[in-house]
């Protein structure tokens, strides 16, 4: 009998916190950069009246933050920035970051490489525009930034972040690399 499955990890990742009514979670494996923002993005969305322009923000820095700090994530297949990725496209999003910017990861357990943690951001433009899915359109926010590693490997460092809101919620909708 053969048995095909994805390598599996000893190593248990306990949830720390989360932000009431929304889907985002803290993990202890976070570094202390993402705990900040994440602390920032709680405060804003359980205070009386939601800063749409902070969220927005917020989740895009979480979101890079996440996706470039590989050097916590456990395999290929453990994905960083998904909780703040548009639903629709989220399965698309994954593959992409397997096949490309995590084909390389080492298992956790039996890893030699050294990777990369993301040790600041900064916003650098923030605009207000409109994006189309289909035949609906939504608010959005095209969020500019930039980022530095504890050691460069060679990583993106500025980029552009797309964001929506629906339904009360900001998700992730593109990244595109900015020169």
């Amino acid at each position: 009998m053969l048995k095909f499955y994805k390598s599996l990890n000893t190593r248990e990742i306990k949830i720390i916190d989360t932000v009431e009514n929304f889907d985002y979670a803290l993990e202890d494996r976070d570094t202390v950069l993402y705990k900040n923002i994440h602390r920032e993005l709680k405060n804003n969305l359980e205070s009386d009246e939601i800063n749409y322009d902070e969220y927005a923000k917020t989740i895009a820095k979480l979101f890079i933050v996440d996706l470039f700090t590989l050097d916590n994530k456990l395999s290929t297949y453990d994905v960083g920035g998904v909780e703040f990725v548009y639903p629709d496209v989220l399965d698309n999003y994954k593959l992409n970051v397997e096949d490309t910017l995590y084909k390389h990861i080492e298992t956790d357990s039996k890893r030699k490489q050294k990777l990369p943690i993301v040790s600041s951001i900064d916003v650098d433009d923030f605009t207000k525009s409109e994006y189309t899915i289909g035949e609906d359109t939504y608010p959005s926010f095209i969020t500019k930034l930039n980022w530095s590693y504890e050691k460069d490997y060679g990583y993106d460092t500025y980029a552009a972040v797309t964001l929506i809101l629906k339904d009360e919620k900001i998700y992730v909708v593109e990244y595109q690399v900015v020169e």
